[in-house]
């Protein structure tokens, strides 16, 4: 049994969350830890998780690379953060935008702005004791990983990994974890990063409902993807599968503090 460890159960997709998890548990993922990406999505997040408390861990954040989002959502996000982070399990998403700078006429400036950003959110994180759940990829992974540092951030973990393997050395050996999704099934440079990095820094996700290709081409995505995900780090690492979920579990029940089943 395994955690997902990064869903968008806000998502149209999971309105009924009780034959979400219900699902998700037939495919051996006993939890969700349900991340948000805005005001609005925030709160589904928090009514999905209340609906299901033994089963679902909310988290609150911002995602950096929605352009609709700007100082007045932040603003929001961090009077839910003071309301709620006694309720919640970590902030997340945050970090930096990175598909969006693709052809915009100020990337340079954008990327300033989120940083600046970032860094006001990690404070609130360091400020209530929460783990941080960052959306970095690629290039904006070193930079997140220095925010990080400067603002004595003790738990982070940069989901769905994708940086340079100078980088993603420097992010185990800080301490913060790495997550990969169901793509370690089919992509090359997943695999070689489960490979590289040790399975106490590993957490498995679905982000659903992210569409994939490979085997699960045209399948519904889910919480229940993170189990086969799992599956394939054991291969990959040539251990048993049980061993491996096992410690998928663990590390994900000690990164977010949850209760351990």
């Amino acid at each position: 049994m395994v955690i997902d460890s990064h869903c968008h159960l806000h998502d149209p997709a999971f309105a009924d969350v009780r034959e979400t998890v219900t699902t998700a548990l037939a495919h051996d993922v006993w939890g969700v830890v349900a991340v948000g990406c805005d005001p609005d999505s925030n709160e589904t997040t928090l009514a999905r998780a209340a609906a299901l408390p033994k089963a679902i861990w909310p988290c609150l954040g911002l995602h950096p690379d929605w352009d609709k989002l700007g100082d007045a959502e932040l603003e929001r996000v961090e009077a839910q953060l003071a309301r709620y982070h006694a309720r919640i399990v970590a902030l997340g998403e945050v970090g930096l935008p990175w598909y969006s700078l693709e052809g915009a006429a100020d990337a340079a400036g954008r990327m300033a702005r989120g940083l600046a950003r970032l860094e006001r959110l990690l404070a609130l994180a360091v400020r209530y004791d929460l783990p941080v759940v960052l959306h970095a990829p690629h290039g904006a992974a070193g930079t997140a990983l220095e925010a990080l540092r400067r603002r004595g951030v003790e738990r982070a973990v940069f989901h769905w990994h994708k940086a340079p393997a100078a980088i993603t050395g420097a992010i185990v050996e800080a301490g913060y974890l790495i997550s990969v999704t169901p793509e370690v099934v089919y992509r090359d440079r997943d695999r070689e990063l489960v490979e590289a990095v040790p399975l106490a820094s590993l957490l498995v996700e679905s982000d659903a409902p992210w569409p994939y290709r490979g085997e699960f081409e045209g399948r519904p995505s889910g919480p229940w993807l993170a189990a086969r995900a799992a599956e394939e780090v054991a291969k990959i690492k040539r251990l048993p599968v049980d061993d491996v979920m096992r410690q998928l579990c663990a590390n994900t029940v000690s990164f977010f503090d949850l209760p351990w089943r």
